[in-house]
């Protein structure tokens, strides 16, 4: 998670940052449910930025966030090393702007032989073409554009998951939207439960 910060927030032009804000807190809670190893990453935090948002905070309230100075935090070696110990060639990428602090790590992860997933809508430009110029110049490079709605219900995978389910209905019925108020009226008008 890269630069959610206000002062990239404030010039945020491409995406509701409310909704931003709702789908950055859905995408870091969803990681932390299935213990998704999560590297967090801010630009001059204490001298232009800002503290990264509250919502990705709660959610990892004693995880060390990588403060950089360079806009590309694939130049960071403590963001690089981070991102090796994890041991994963898989990354999954959401920050603020798409179009800098998104599309240079992500390029230069996919050419260091990285799987590369971009959460869209956790991500954000300058303005709606900044955000979907980057996003169409890491899908012609090998990044797959994903929601974090969808990477939540990709690691879920099957609703017979008990181990996850409670917590994965949870944020859905916080962060979903519409198909988090259907859960709800389900369990209320039936006492449902998807895939039970």
């Amino acid at each position: 998670m890269i630069d959610h910060q206000p002062q990239m927030a404030f010039a945020t032009k491409s995406h509701d940052m409310t909704l931003v804000r709702n789908n950055v807190a859905g995408l870091a809670k969803s990681a932390k449910t299935f213990n998704v190893p999560t590297v967090l990453s801010t630009v001059s935090a204490d001298t232009f930025s800002g503290q990264i948002f509250p919502e990705i905070k709660e959610v990892f309230p004693d995880q060390k966030i990588i403060d950089r100075t360079s806009m590309n935090a694939w130049d960071d070696q403590n963001v690089v090393k981070a991102v090796e110990n994890a041991g994963n060639k898989k990354l999954v990428v959401a920050g603020l702007w798409t179009e800098v602090c998104v599309v240079m790590p992500v390029l230069d992860a996919l050419e260091d032989g990285y799987e590369v997933y971009v959460v869209t809508d956790a991500s954000g430009g300058v303005t709606t073409e900044a955000h979907e110029m980057a996003m169409d110049r890491m899908i012609q490079a090998g990044a797959t554009p994903i929601t974090w709605m969808q990477y939540m219900l990709e690691l879920q995978r099957d609703w017979a998951n008990q181990e996850t389910y409670d917590e994965v209905m949870s944020i859905a019925k916080e962060h979903g939207g519409a198909y988090g108020l259907g859960i709800e009226y389900a369990e209320d008008m039936f006492g449902a439960k998807e895939g039970k």
